[in-house]
């Protein structure tokens, strides 16, 4: 027998940013995904239903009974039939996926210990729906209905202005960092791959508001999608500058390759000359025409042939303190097929991981010394109508066990300069880290995120937490 979510429809004049992010602090759940989407923004709260997947198991919760049982093949069947059984009627699930997850699929699964999470997914007790001045609350108990009716009109947001900015130092790993992308450069010229992408950890010195980080990062960032997440321990936000896939009911795919980059300052005339100057970089250009390369290969794989199209090419997006080349490359799903099939196929972005694939996760696993977890992953909401929209992990603040970090990496290709590409990491990194705010209420300081350490922080990987199952 279906379960239907009670629903309620409010009319709210209060700004969507302000909402989910009073909702996100009002303490209501422990668990909770924030999404912004082109449809607008969605809250899920509570846990319905779960599935968590690691390199030895699946875990799954319905009806508060857990099962945990191996799995072969590939999980994300598993997931799917997981979710396809809930008795649910019009359920919503919202998760993560892992980066780690890549590497499983494609049967090179030594980076992942095995109680890596590498994705967890809810189906939530609540969720609130947000587009057009309208909130649409759903839920599958009256009274949550009523108390998160009431936090939609009332609950206060999270403000940034009162609390203390937090200093990051920009320059950690540095030096490390500088020498991976020249080895990582050899590699390339003697023929070993084409590409990778390889990133550094920065770590956060103390706790943050993540509420109140992400409303700030959010106005003064331009993302494609946004998210902000509470999951088993884990808890990140982000501003995703392109999506991994996006699978609509009618099973029309596209997936969104944003390769090359360039500072984007707030200054008109020097970003039109680094607009210019990205558009006539050979680097850049090689860089992003083998990214969407792969992309169109990926999604022929899947998709019905003469469906496959480049829609855009290399345009030029403008992404908080970065504007890259941008291109979309669109599809159609076979009848019959789900849109699991589209994210397995194109999963993880290759902006994200390189060319060839498993090359690429070769040369991350030597050059990067701590798993990456959802960073370059995905934030996704999976429909029961076969709809998915998937967030690529970017542009993101993570924090677990007690420790919280930023991370950032950059595209290596044969042509490219260590120093550039330190540069580009230092580049996406302010796309975050001058937003952060810290979580106790101290006297304000002046921030600065491209100074001299003053924690002692250095890139040890102290604040890179591999996630874990909640226990």
């Amino acid at each position: 027998m279906k379960v239907h979510y009670r629903t309620a429809t409010m009319e709210t004049r209060r700004e969507p940013l302000d909402i989910v992010t009073g909702l996100a602090s009002s303490g209501i759940w422990d668990t909770f995904v924030v999404y912004e989407d082109p449809e607008g923004w969605s809250v899920a709260g509570g846990t319905a239903a779960e599935v968590l997947l690691t390199p030895r198991c699946i875990r799954t919760t319905r009806d508060g009974v857990v099962t945990e049982e191996r799995w072969n093949g590939n999980p994300l069947h598993r997931i799917r039939e997981f979710l396809a059984d809930l008795p649910m009627a019009d359920w919503t699930a919202y998760g993560w996926c892992a980066f780690e997850l890549a590497p499983l699929l494609a049967g090179t699964a030594a980076a992942a210990e095995r109680d890596d999470v590498l994705a967890h997914l809810v189906v939530p007790e609540t969720e609130v729906r947000l587009s057009g001045g309208r909130a649409v609350v759903r839920s599958l108990y009256g009274a949550a209905l009523a108390t998160v009716e009431d936090a939609v009109t009332d609950a206060a947001a999270p403000t940034a202005g009162t609390r203390r900015p937090v200093r990051v130092d920009l320059e950690a790993g540095a030096a490390d960092y500088l020498r991976h992308v020249t080895s990582l450069v050899r590699d390339i010229r003697a023929g070993l791959l084409q590409k990778a992408v390889i990133s550094r950890v920065v770590p956060v010195p103390e706790e943050i508001d993540f509420p109140a980080s992400f409303a700030a990062g959010r106005r003064a960032n331009s993302p494609t999608r946004s998210f902000l997440l509470s999951m088993g321990g884990l808890r990140a936000f982000g501003f995703s500058p392109e999506t991994v896939v996006e699978v609509d009911v009618e099973r029309r795919v596209a997936s969104q390759p944003l390769a090359g980059t360039r500072a984007l300052t707030g200054d008109p005339e020097l970003d039109r000359k680094l607009r210019e100057d990205l558009l006539a970089d050979p680097k850049e250009l090689h860089e992003h025409a083998i990214s969407v390369k792969v992309a169109v290969d990926e999604l022929a794989g899947s998709c019905e042939a003469e469906t496959v199209a480049v829609t855009e090419f290399m345009t030029v997006k403008e992404r908080g303190t970065v504007q890259h080349l941008a291109s979309k490359v669109v599809g159609r799903l076979p009848e019959g097929a789900d849109p699991w099939q589209a994210f397995a196929a194109v999963f993880p972005a290759v902006t994200a991981s390189g060319v060839p694939k498993p090359a690429a996760y070769e040369a991350i696993s030597r050059y990067e010394s701590q798993a990456r977890g959802p960073y370059a992953g995905a934030v996704m909401k999976v429909t029961q109508d076969g709809a998915m929209d998937a967030a690529l992990v970017l542009r993101s603040a993570y924090a677990r066990d007690g420790r919280t970090w930023l991370r950032a990496g950059a595209g290596v290709v044969e042509q490219s300069r260590a120093e550039r590409e330190l540069e580009e990491t230092r580049e996406k990194l302010m796309s975050v880290s001058r937003s952060l705010v810290a979580r106790t209420d101290r006297p304000a300081e002046p921030a600065e995120d491209t100074g001299a350490d003053e924690t002692g922080a250095d890139d040890t990987g102290a604040a890179e937490s591999r996630p874990r199952p909640p226990r």
